[in-house]
């Protein structure tokens, strides 16, 4: 018999981790090759862990709601194969080496403790514990052991704050900003190599945030994807040297054409046909027109890209949002285009996207107009060099000239809002673009058929 090793796959660039949020088997099912075992969430998207042999489910590592970097070992699966035999280098056996009793006692100790303190924090029946004092025990190294020691002020006995932060205070203050984690593997290592001098292996604690609120205030936990678009964006405004070029665009063709082959347009096609689509059309040719524009910058080199992949923020339904790429976007016509955005659109809605459909963009496109805004300044998604808002389409009076001279006229306008990078992308370039995507929407054919 042979274990298998089921390790969290690589979900795209930039994806380091997930959330376990469900197993679908349990210890002891057969799984079948291809088989799906695990339902786990990135900040990006929802996907499935496959099988990639037939045999039975022996061993899992993680719990629902664990956290996993990509390539840990989530289970064991152990096939009908036999196991290779890898004991043996050169034709030699290695022998165990002795090891001092007391060596080895110390090591066991130091990792017991730093399982106790890895453990989380739990309510039980006669002991409860808020969120707020969880978080600081575990914020303090504090153990279930030790909170279960301290005495409660609080109602029915209760930990408090108070009575938590007082604790860690007669404890010894704050502890170093680095604490050494020691597991199972490195008592191994002392058993097997008593020669060698086994180190901690040390990990950065994270800065403690005091939650400061008074009695009437709510207090909400970010969300794990929450966090993670939080950290997206502080990390993007400390990396790009964000600059906004801005433009007025009048869509009263757009409109009006529109208006008018949209029902056809939907009998046809099957299709609803929105103005995102038109403007993707139109933000691809722009792409096509400034290449500079479609790149990346990784440290000091600049990677031009050969496709144009257009990101397409999306919002979810918890509030947060979602970047589905239209891939190689210049080479589709409208239909083609529509077709792609609403697909994409639609399975975003319902957390349906595949890891490979938010991968690869080059340039991405917000529609803040969705939600009455007439432009904004949206951040930049790494690693790109540009960003494009869409602001809401608004009918208002304009100045119109014609060969006979100007009048006032109604006019649908809108305000397209350019954000790039300046460490790569200057005034001249960042203006010309937006200038481009412009002309190519008021340049737009109201007798054009599709």
């Amino acid at each position: 018999m042979a274990r298998f090793e089921l390790k969290l796959p690589k979900m795209g660039e930039s994806v380091a981790e997930a959330t376990i949020t469900s197993w679908l088997k349990e210890v002891g099912d057969t799984i079948e090759l291809d088989e799906a075992v695990l339902e786990i969430a990135t900040d990006k998207v929802d996907s499935e862990v496959p099988s990639e042999v037939d045999g039975v489910l022996v061993e899992k590592f993680f719990n629902v709601d664990d956290v996993v970097q990509v390539g840990q070992v989530l289970a064991i699966i152990e096939t009908d194969e036999e196991e290779s035999n890898t004991s043996q280098s050169s034709g030699e056996t290695q022998e165990p080496k002795d090891v001092s009793p007391e060596v080895i006692s110390e090591v066991e100790k130091t990792v017991v403790s730093a399982k106790e303190a890895a453990t989380p924090i739990s309510s039980t029946e006669n002991r409860f514990y808020s969120p707020l004092v969880k978080n600081i025990a575990k914020q303090e190294g504090v153990s279930q052991s030790e909170l279960d020691a301290i005495k409660g002020t609080g109602k029915e006995g209760r930990v408090t704050k108070d009575d938590i932060l007082s604790y860690i205070e007669k404890k010894g203050g704050s502890k170093p900003e680095v604490e050494p984690v020691v597991t199972q593997s490195v008592v191994e290592e002392v058993k097997e190599a008593p020669q060698k001098s086994v180190k901690p292996v040390e990990v950065p604690r994270a800065e403690k945030v005091s939650v400061v609120s008074s009695g009437d205030d709510e207090i909400i936990e970010m969300t794990r994807m929450g966090k993670l678009i939080a950290h997206h964006m502080v990390e993007s405004v400390q990396t790009s040297a964000h600059v906004q070029s801005f433009i007025e665009a009048d869509v009263t063709n757009i409109w009006n054409w529109r208006k008018k082959v949209k029902d056809s347009f939907a009998k046809r096609e099957g299709e609803n046909l929105t103005f995102t689509p038109i403007f993707m059309e139109a933000i691809a040719k722009a792409l096509r027109d400034y290449p500079m524009m479609n790149i990346s910058v990784q440290g000091d080199t600049i990677v031009k890209k050969k496709n144009i992949n257009l990101g397409m923020a999306a919002s979810l339904a918890d509030g947060n949002l979602i970047v589905p790429v239209i891939k190689n976007a210049d080479q589709l016509n409208l239909v083609g285009m529509t077709k792609q955005v609403n697909d994409l659109a639609n399975r975003a809605r319902t957390n349906k996207l595949k890891p490979d459909e938010i991968q690869g963009g080059t340039y991405t496109v917000t529609n803040v107009g969705t939600f009455g805004s007439i432009m904004g300044t949206p951040i930049i998604n790494q690693p790109q060099v540009g960003i494009l808002a869409l602001g809401a389409i608004r009918k208002v009076p304009a100045v119109i000239e014609t060969p006979d001279g100007d009048f006032i006229g109604i006019r649908y306008k809108m305000f397209l809002s350019h954000s790039y990078d300046h460490r790569v992308v200057n005034g001249a370039l960042g203006g010309q673009f937006v200038k481009a995507v412009k002309d190519y929407l008021e340049a737009w054919d109201s007798n054009r058929e599709i």
